[in-house]
């Protein structure tokens, strides 16, 4: 078997050229969540021109397919997602995308074309390989309710025993792999919130509800939750990240519409913040009879690494030449929807450095100038590989 991890190595070593062209092409042709046409278009011209099985429109616009071995063993999933985000690109790259206001800026071009490759690599093994590879190919994570969901509604885990996946992560120096057995990522929730006051002349404010006001004071007063209420030991985030009041300089505004995130690791944070941020506005609304209204919405679950799974992925990651590290991370509070399929079937999501160290500035996730250094994706596919032929090998 040792002869099989060096074959697949060689393999992706001979196509990576391949793979960094497919990810360019996807970057320039980038498709918003729950819009994508094209791109699951080309990933199952991929997958039918390698003689796999192949179904589209799985769950909307996801697309499964299917790598059958020579040899009778147990099924592996893999799942890259390949959505765009709403983001005018500012990287001036040879390959910038060609739609003003559309652009990849998390990484999921490059998982595209690490999985893409990685099956074609795979595919070159079939006769010995003992079992079978489901490569999922999911819609639609930025956005909630996401493409997971839908796509497992649709059947796509039938038959998996395990399911393992990777994010290109570029606060990571590339050859790193960072992952943590339990709780990794968190689950990403959002609220909707108008305090409404009463208008009027910024000269007499004496006869306004100010709405502005109430928001700056509810907005302070929301930091005491975290802060006072929740256990320091168990992580949580209540950010407002949008207020808009609209008005003439001089008129003081009718109403403040605010959004915000929330993250959490536990159902018990979760449930306690749904009900203490509504407390904190029913309390600042009070001090002038002003009206509300809120809504708290349920995102994504949080990201829950199955233990003997995550020592699976360390295990192969080590493997791997290029992989410098392996490094056991502290959660993150970022969200992903690869959360429910982890909800169904045992495995097992890790971050794979994609930042270059000569870089002077690195540039965060969905940034205008996000990028990533190429070299990871074969280092992704590798390791994805690994765990792959790993778990076969069983």
């Amino acid at each position: 078997m040792i002869a099989q991890h060096v074959q697949l190595s060689t393999l992706l070593e001979q196509f990576e050229e391949e793979m960094i062209a497919l990810r360019r092409h996807f970057h320039e042709n980038p498709e918003l969540s729950f819009e994508e046409v094209e791109t699951p278009k080309t990933i199952a011209a991929f997958h039918r021109a390698l003689g796999h099985e192949v179904r589209e429109g799985v769950g909307g616009n996801g697309v499964v397919a299917k790598l059958i071995g020579g040899k009778p063993g147990k099924t592996v999933a893999l799942r890259a997602d390949f959505d765009a985000l709403a983001i005018t690109e500012e990287t001036g790259l040879p390959f910038q995308s060609k739609i003003k206001g559309r652009m990849h800026a998390c990484g999921h071009d490059g998982h595209t074309a690490t999985l893409l490759v990685l099956a074609k690599a795979l595919n070159k093994m079939q006769a010995d390989l003992a079992g079978t590879i489901v490569f999922i190919h999911q819609h639609a994570e930025e956005l909630a309710p996401g493409g997971a969901k839908s796509m497992i509604e649709d059947g796509c885990l039938e038959g998996v025993d395990v399911i393992f996946g990777t994010h290109l992560w570029a606060p990571a120096e590339l050859g790193k792999v960072q992952i943590a057995s339990g709780p990794f990522m968190a689950a990403a929730d959002s609220i909707d919130i108008t305090i409404k006051g009463k208008g009027g002349h910024g000269s007499t404010p004496n006869e306004t509800k100010d709405s502005i006001v109430l928001a700056a004071q509810f907005i302070t007063n929301l930091q005491q939750l975290v802060a006072r209420r929740v256990n320091p030991l168990r992580p949580a985030v209540v950010s407002i990240g949008h207020i808009e009041a609209l008005n003439p300089f001089n008129v003081i505004a009718d109403k403040v519409y605010m959004k915000g995130t929330v993250r959490t690791f536990h159902n018990e944070e979760r449930d306690l913040l749904e009900q203490e941020i509504e407390e904190v506005l029913i309390a600042t609304c009070y001090l002038t009879r002003a009206e509300y209204e809120y809504e708290y919405r349920r995102g994504y679950p949080p990201v829950v690494n199955h233990p003997a799974e995550t020592e699976h992925v360390i295990k192969a990651a080590e493997k791997v030449s290029s992989v410098k590290a392996v490094e056991i991370v502290d959660p993150t509070m970022g969200g992903e929807d690869f959360a429910y399929y982890l909800e169904e079937k045992p495995g097992a999501f890790f971050f794979v450095g994609a930042q270059n160290p000569s870089w002077t500035e690195v540039y965060p996730h969905h940034h205008p100038k996000f990028d990533i250094d190429e070299r990871s994706l074969r280092i992704a596919a590798n390791v994805l590989g690994q765990a792959t032929l790993d778990y076969l090998e069983k």
